[in-house]
């Protein structure tokens, strides 16, 4: 195990320097919508994806690796209520073919509302919309008892007031995973693509491109699995000099600005990698979750009240054929922040029901 492990991150960290290291980070990039979170149990484990091998079709989404033919007909609804308005969610379908794998097909959607417009010199314009939407058919195949690939393709249209943006991307994922389903381990590149419509002619703007590693862990004797997620493998220096930060001001008497030691840069770029979460799962029917996110904990906190910024929390229910999952997340402290609500349902259970019912009469 801790060889296959270390042939993992060793092939992880040769990929990512296969990669410019120019590689956009938030805000250098168009379509950010794809790299939220709208799964409430990705959520609540403080990630944007996850490897687990335990058949939930809402994790395909970033990890299409995870499609396998137990997922045959679940059908999926997830929505958030984001900030100031927005709303975002997917929804997504389950289907096994023999002999050629199984398939999930999904539309993602972020719609921003209304939004007061203005002109150059600020005179307001009235309302204008936006939106954005990526289509979605992900594969994904089981090769032996330890491994799986998948991958998703996507068509990506965004409507911006005036401007519209049509693109295509595609995620690549593999999986390796114990005989117990235990041990996980997954390497996801995502949105590798490109616009084809820019918003501007001969504008082409970058995909948000996304190296991840996702480890868990499950324990045999208890029922709790650990989640550790590796995000943006492909840039290491993910830092920002925020000059709000009291720590960055200028000392007052020489105007010189407290630098941090070697140690300490290094330690907060390496955190800003890691994501940690926990799951405890009671009786098989009722979950507990908990998510730690350092790199947004630093982005969005409040310097004069950190509060739980960086932590989300939801629970699960699974009852026969429907499972639903809740997650609120804790993003800055003092603001209304998201709740995500998942439903999937199982509709062979649907035609079990049918069919035990039929033959009863």
């Amino acid at each position: 195990m801790s060889k296959l492990l270390r042939i993992i991150l060793l092939s992880s960290l040769s990929l990512a320097f296969c990669f410019p290291l120019s590689a956009q980070i938030g805000g250098d990039h168009t379509y950010t919508f794809l790299t939220l979170s709208n799964s409430a149990r990705i959520a609540g484990l403080g990630g944007n994806a996850l490897a687990v091998m335990d058949n939930d079709v809402t994790l395909s989404i970033a990890n299409p690796s995870l499609i396998t033919s137990e997922m045959n007909d679940q059908l999926a609804l997830s929505y958030v209520n984001y900030f100031s308005g927005n709303n975002i969610g997917f929804a997504m379908y389950s289907h096994t073919f023999n002999k050629v794998g199984s398939f999930v097909a999904a539309i993602q959607f972020d719609d921003y509302g209304n939004i007061q417009g203005a002109d150059a010199a600020g005179n307001k314009t009235g309302n204008i919309s936006a939106s954005e939407y990526a289509l979605s058919i992900g594969w994904g195949r089981t090769l032996t008892n330890h491994f799986s690939i998948g991958a998703n393709a996507k068509l990506i249209y965004s409507h911006l007031d005036v401007y519209n943006s049509f693109g295509i991307a595609v995620d690549v994922a593999g999986s390796y995973f114990t005989k117990d389903k235990l041990f996980t381990a997954s390497l996801m590149a995502r949105n590798i693509g490109s616009q084809i419509v820019p918003y501007q002619a001969g504008q082409y703007e970058p995909l948000p491109f996304e190296l991840q590693l996702g480890l868990s862990q499950g324990l045999k004797y208890l029922p709790f699995r650990f989640f550790l997620l590796f995000t943006n493998l492909q840039k290491w220096d993910l830092s920002y000099t925020d000059t709000n930060d009291p720590k960055n001001q200028a000392d007052p008497y020489t105007g010189e600005i407290k630098e941090k030691s070697g140690i300490s840069k290094f330690a907060d770029n390496l955190m800003r990698h890691i994501v940690i979460g926990g799951e405890l799962t009671i009786a098989k029917v009722f979950s507990v979750r908990i998510g730690y996110n350092y790199q947004r904990r630093q982005e969005l906190k409040l310097y004069e009240r950190t509060g739980l910024s960086g932590f989300t929390y939801g629970v699960g229910f699974r009852v026969k054929m429907f499972n639903f999952s809740y997650t609120h997340a804790t993003y800055q402290a003092g603001t209304p922040n998201p709740n995500y609500v998942t439903i999937a349902l199982n509709l062979q259970g649907f035609s079990k029901n049918k069919r035990t019912s039929g033959q009863a009469d």
